[in-house]
């Protein structure tokens, strides 16, 4: 392999073991590999997840939910083994075969969805257990409370097709120590579950926020904590709390910053305890010496003002290289030769990038730079490319292999 993605499976079960202990002992923790285990692998992910004692896996549709039910089949994992998995992103019609076919768990909130469902599932003998979820303020997905939420609730406790197991919302602002608008959703979920207490169901489990509100937890000291808060109103409700954790699995988490106003103590989170998962590698593929005036790459945009030594890359923004980390007068993107930076020169192509190696001796073909991992982290890269580091894992297209 020239340019391939290793995902270390003893990171990946010491972070989700470090998100549980930090949640509590009286919080589930639903590990969230939706979007392909963000870039890492859903398929190479969740078995490691479930042998660390994972109860839960969320993916983004039925269709990802069959493929990580055949993912444990092939570990080795009987199905009494295995995780629950959720359906995060509801579910068209077409798909309610699928969810019934593969034992997963679908998020719903319209009574279109459930009838879907319920229709799917005649043969079976056991009600199909559903999350309902509750727009609190984001204006994504949910049943809003008041009218529409009680439609959904009355339909639930009509019929017997279905169970409601989970009642859950998300936050906006999970990432914001004292945010208003986290504030204003409590009280619009807190509404919610009278709602639900009124329709006389009782959820087992009742489910808000990421990373962030775990890491939020210890960055405040659990006081004003939205995990904080969600433990006492499951309490009150009779269910369990649960927390949806994705980045955080992976190594990574957006810092926790400050409402305006909030006076809270702010310590240290969790996140310094996570290690990033995925190291990402290539193969210098060439080498080449060149002149002072040489110009390197597209549209000649990088001017070697020396004598160089450059090294050949094969990857790029095909792979998932963000072309925003090309050379330009405010700098460039790195990679690691022999635990020393490497700049970029010029424009990150499609599949191939150059590198300067002219302070590295001893540099040859067919080493190893490390394009991300130890020494360049997506946090670096989502910096340059002006977004968040979501998007640079998620993004990355290669190959991957555990180690």
């Amino acid at each position: 392999m020239t340019n391939w993605v290793e995902i270390s499976e003893e990171r990946l079960e010491a972070n989700y073991r470090t998100l549980c202990e930090t949640a509590g002992a009286e919080v589930s923790v639903l590990a969230v590999i939706k979007a392909d285990a963000y870039g890492h692998g859903a398929e190479l992910c969740a078995p490691v997840l479930a042998r660390a004692g994972a109860e839960w896996l969320g993916v983004t549709n039925a269709v990802e939910g069959a493929e990580v039910r055949a993912a444990l089949v092939r570990a080795g994992l009987a199905l009494a083994q295995q995780p629950r998995i959720l359906v995060m992103s509801g579910s068209l019609p077409d798909e309610a075969a699928t969810i019934v076919e593969h034992a997963l768990t679908p998020v719903v909130w319209t009574v279109e969805q459930m009838t879907s469902l319920a229709d799917a599932r005649m043969k079976q003998a056991e009600p199909l257990a559903v999350h309902v979820e509750v727009d609190t303020g984001m204006s994504r997905q949910g049943a809003a409370v008041g009218a529409e939420l009680d439609a959904v609730l009355d339909w639930l406790a009509a019929q017997s097709a279905l169970r409601l197991e989970c009642v859950m919302t998300h936050f906006a602002s999970a990432e914001i120590a004292g945010s208003h608008q986290t504030s204003a959703q409590q009280v619009q979920f807190e509404q919610a579950m009278r709602q639900v207490a009124a329709s006389g169901l009782r959820p087992e489990l009742m489910s808000a926020g990421n990373t962030s509100v775990v890491d939020n937890l210890a960055a405040t000291g659990g006081g004003a904590s939205s995990l904080a808060w969600l433990k006492q109103l499951a309490v009150k409700a009779g269910a369990r709390a649960m927390v949806r954790t994705g980045l955080g699995l992976y190594g990574y988490c957006l810092p926790i910053e400050r409402e305006a106003g909030f006076t809270g103590a702010m310590q240290p989170a969790a996140c310094p305890h996570l290690e990033p998962v995925m190291t990402w590698k290539a193969r210098v593929i060439g080498l080449r010496e060149v002149a002072a005036g040489a110009l390197v790459g597209y549209g000649g945009t990088f001017l070697a003002e020396r004598p160089m030594r450059l090294a050949l890359l094969p990857v790029g923004y095909a792979d998932g290289l963000r072309r925003e980390l090309s050379s330009n007068a405010a700098g460039s993107g790195w990679v690691m030769l022999g635990g020393k930076t490497a700049p970029i020169v010029g424009r990150v192509s499609m599949n191939l990038t150059v590198v300067d190696v002219t302070e590295i001796p001893g540099v040859a073909v067919g080493d190893e730079a490390i394009v991300l991992g130890e020494g360049v982290t997506a946090e670096d890269h989502a910096r340059l490319a002006r977004t968040i580091s979501y998007e640079i894992v998620c993004g990355i297209k290669t190959l991957r292999q555990l180690v």
